[in-house]
């Protein structure tokens, strides 16, 4: 009897052979959220205390960050209407530039979104399929294994384009692709727990996804927690599922780490042993 010795590759040999992350936002903006003018709103405008989403997009992008390859983020919106026309769209840039999503680190993503709320009226539907697809595109011309994406949705989590959502998930599930989904506020999140697949993959119409790349964390969760037990909980939770669904892709393609190139110059430290 013979036995045949596997091969286990880490997230982190991947890395440093040279693979790259590259993590896109996209940002919920539709009228479900509350008028930005009222306090009670999740876009609530206020110089001076940041709103839901901004405080989201403050703790969740800075732990994220660490891991996107160039610390440029192409920063999408959906659900709003836009200037000048009014036209509703699910798929926009935030920073209002025609052809250049991208924002400069976290700072340069916050600033974007603050602007971008003076400039569109929150309206809908809350559709996740088009920015899912946006994304998808371009991992769909990446399948080498030298670049991996990730999307973070911050979202109130009040999605109408379930069916949709369903198929650009499973479509997507073939993909070097990660979805992360934040809910902000108090809404009923069972929609969200449904497109993650931990316990059932998740299935649409007699398809089923090839494999679970959804992770969903409700923000609120981790928002009473003293710092840092707070932010070490909330890393720990968004990233959960990223290692084994990144490496799940390269062992699904057969594809195996270069050899080393560079150490990552942050070691994620919830990733360093896996």
């Amino acid at each position: 009897m013979s036995f045949i010795k596997e091969q286990r590759y880490s997230f982190l040999d991947y890395i440093r052979g040279g693979t790259e992350l590259n993590c896109t936002i996209a940002i919920d903006f539709t009228a479900s959220n509350g008028d930005p003018q009222s306090q009670t709103s999740l876009h609530h405008i206020n110089q001076f205390i940041p709103n839901p989403y901004a405080r989201a997009l403050r703790a969740v992008g800075e732990i994220v960050q660490d891991y996107d390859s160039d610390k440029m983020f192409p920063v999408l919106g959906f659900g709003a209407r836009l200037p000048p026309e009014g036209r509703v769209s699910h798929e926009f840039f935030v920073n209002g530039h025609p052809t250049d999503p991208f924002c400069s680190g976290i700072d340069g993503v916050l600033s974007a979104y603050q602007q971008c709320l003076q400039r569109i009226q929150l309206y809908g539907p809350t559709n996740f399929a088009p920015v899912i697809n946006h994304v998808a595109k371009f991992a769909a011309v990446h399948h080498d294994g030298s670049q991996y994406f990730i999307l973070l949705i911050v979202t109130d989590g009040i999605i109408t384009d379930m069916p949709q959502t369903k198929d650009a998930i499973i479509n997507a599930s073939v993909l070097p692709l990660s979805i992360i989904i934040v809910g902000v506020g108090n809404a009923d999140f069972t929609a969200m727990d449904e497109l993650d697949g931990d316990i059932v993959k998740l299935s649409s119409g007699g398809r089923v996804a090839q494999r679970d790349i959804v992770q969903f964390v409700p923000f609120r969760d981790f928002e009473r927690d003293a710092e840092p037990l707070g932010r070490a909980r909330l890393a720990k939770a968004v990233l959960a599922e990223i290692p084994d669904q990144f490496v799940s892709f390269m062992r699904t393609k057969g594809i195996v780490p270069k050899p080393p190139r560079v150490a990552p110059e942050f070691p994620p430290p919830d990733l360093q042993s896996r």
